[in-house]
């Protein structure tokens, strides 16, 4: 059986075959989109693998539908796959601006913890939290692994933590203590969130 000498070509030569449907200048601009995210991952992370970056990126079908969705979505009467709305208006699903679900995920916590006194200030940063890790799921800007990364390390491991600190009365004595896990618990939200933000697709 032929090998392939070049997959990235392979790849995109793919997903401009899935995607013929697309305007030819939108379809332009999903490759180049896409070749810029795969010369960029393989600069960042030397050590994967071609195939991992284009395993990471998706099926070619996968991302030709999701451009025509959106192509879709953007012109007049014409709905989404995703269908509509209660309302009847066309659902954008991926829409959102990326930094949305990432400030959504950090700023709330950096809230409740300058702010401990206001009433209802924790569960606020839990639900907006919440609502952060749901846009960031449904965005098209990151790969399934990247947002399972995302989720885990912003939403689930901060909430764990928070309800073992608070309620298994494992927590130390005194302010500083407290003031120690909320800057770690904040180091580790910036610096998923700027993970996230870098590795975005465009």
């Amino acid at each position: 059986m032929k090998t392939s000498a070049d997959p990235v070509r392979d790849y995109l030569s793919a997903v401009e075959r899935e995607s013929s449907a697309l305007p030819a200048e939108r379809r332009r601009e999903l490759l180049a989109d896409l070749a810029e995210h795969i010369e960029v991952t393989r600069a960042e992370r030397p050590r994967v693998t071609i195939g991992e970056v284009l395993a990471e990126l998706g099926d070619p079908r996968t991302i030709a539908a999701t451009a025509l969705a959106e192509a879709g979505s953007e012109s007049a009467g014409v709905p989404a796959a995703g269908g509509t709305d209660t309302a009847g208006a066309p659902v954008r699903r991926g829409k959102v601006h990326p930094l949305v679900p990432l400030l959504m995920l950090t700023l709330p916590f950096l809230f409740a913890a300058l702010f401990p006194s206001v009433p209802g200030s924790s569960f606020c940063s839990t639900l907006f939290r919440v609502l952060g890790a749901v846009l960031l799921c449904t965005s098209v800007r990151w790969t399934r692994i990247q947002k399972t990364t995302g989720v885990l390390l912003t939403a689930v491991l901060p909430t764990v933590a928070i309800g073992v600190w608070k309620w298994a009365l494992a927590a130390p004595v005194g302010d500083t203590p407290a003031h120690l896990a909320d800057a770690a618990t904040l180091a580790l939200l910036a610096g998923t969130t700027a993970w996230l933000w870098r590795v975005r697709r465009a």
